[in-house]
């Protein structure tokens, strides 16, 4: 295989002073995350419900599942910043958002990329309008429903009336009133079916990626079911169920309350547990990629016009140039931070990363005609 050529590289700063850690050890900090963690939310449970007053014993169970979804989502997470690659965004990101010089030279910087990657999702725009569309119809109807769900099972949100059945209302958050609404006006509507609004943005935009699971070719040929399919029917069951308890209340005097109810609270108890396990800790993760942005961001014009450390050329723009074409590849501290994560690895390629996807084909192409093919002549 034809090698790249080789310039003497220094290498990045280490991570740690610590040797690497064995998975026994990731294990054990993991699992000490996820029980602090733990811990601190049934400490927040218990203060923020003013000892347990306001909290509501019917949604035990639902309680219980955000304690189990704390600690898998600590666990989880402490495993996954654990990995070297993993591990070094994370640190860079940390800085460049702690940056003094970078909220002086682009204060807007993280607000926009907030807006652009966790609220409107504007890279998912660039596959597909439609799928942006459905991704955007589940991620707010998921952040209004958790808006309204946690806080209520956690006994943080009551909603008292003087009279007990209204429409006089107040919802006091952590005992003190912050807001008094009639029920019958549009306002004490809005209060008490969030959650069916949730439910109603959900249903379709699950609904359009189960659709597409189950006719695009492209999809079906590498999902599986409990990764893939599983998440989509459970949003949809979860609000299905959710819908149909509203539908019983004032329809059909109650009937099948009950057998709903307890179908609705599995439904929500599995989805909960199954999350940091799951597809579904992506919106864990997706925080991080704001992190990674920034610092990709503040690094374009850093040592722009300059030499790298390896011997490879920095344009105006701050942008590493392909040491075969010279083509702008990405910001130079962060194809650095890739190679620094390679060695880490303890892969022989970093010097690759100084190459455009089209170079690093044409001399694996050039090393089979070369190598390869010519042993068969």
């Amino acid at each position: 295989m034809i090698e790249p050529p080789q310039a003497p590289v220094e290498p990045l700063p280490a991570l740690t002073d610590r040797p690497p850690q064995t998975p026994a050890q990731v294990r054990r900090r993991a699992t000490l995350a996820g029980v602090a963690v733990s811990v601190l939310l049934i400490l927040a449970i218990v203060l923020g419900s003013r000892l347990l007053r306001d909290f509501d014993s019917a949604l035990l169970p639902y309680a219980v599942a955000t304690v189990f979804l704390a600690f898998g989502v600590a666990y989880r997470y402490t495993v996954w910043v654990s990995a070297p690659g993993a591990r070094r965004l994370f640190r860079q990101g940390w800085r460049a958002f702690f940056s003094v010089e970078n909220f002086r030279r682009a204060p807007t910087a993280l607000p926009r990329m907030i807006a652009t990657y966790l609220g409107f999702q504007k890279f998912l725009g660039a596959r597909s309008h439609a799928r942006w569309a459905a991704h955007q119809l589940i991620f707010w109807g998921c952040i209004l429903a958790a808006l309204i769900t946690f806080p209520l099972t956690w006994g943080w949100f009551t909603f008292t009336s003087s009279t007990g059945s209204g429409p006089g209302y107040e919802m006091r958050i952590w005992g003190f009133k912050v807001l008094g609404f009639d029920s019958l006006n549009i306002l004490g509507w809005l209060m008490f079916h969030g959650l069916d609004i949730a439910a109603v943005l959900v249903i379709p935009g699950a609904s359009y990626f189960l659709w597409r699971r189950m006719k695009d070719r492209g999809a079906i040929t590498g999902q599986r079911f409990a990764y893939d399919l599983v998440p989509l029917i459970a949003l949809i069951v979860i609000s299905v169920t959710g819908l149909l308890l509203t539908f019983s209340s004032i329809f059909l005097h109650g009937g099948g309350y009950e057998f709903l109810a307890i179908l609705h609270m599995v439904s929500v108890v599995f989805t909960l547990i199954y999350i940091p396990f799951g597809k579904f800790f992506h919106i864990v993760q997706r925080p991080a990629a704001v992190g990674m942005q920034l610092f990709k961001f503040t690094s374009r014009h850093k040592g722009a016009g300059q030499v790298a450390a390896s011997g490879a050329t920095v344009d105006a723009d701050g942008l590493l140039t392909c040491r075969r074409c010279g083509q702008p590849i990405d910001a130079a501290p962060y194809v650095e931070n890739l190679q620094g994560t390679m060695r880490d690895l303890q892969l022989d390629f970093d010097t690759w990363a100084e190459y455009c996807p089209r170079c690093k084909r044409v001399l694996r192409g050039t090393a089979y005609l070369s190598h390869v093919k010519k042993g068969f002549k």
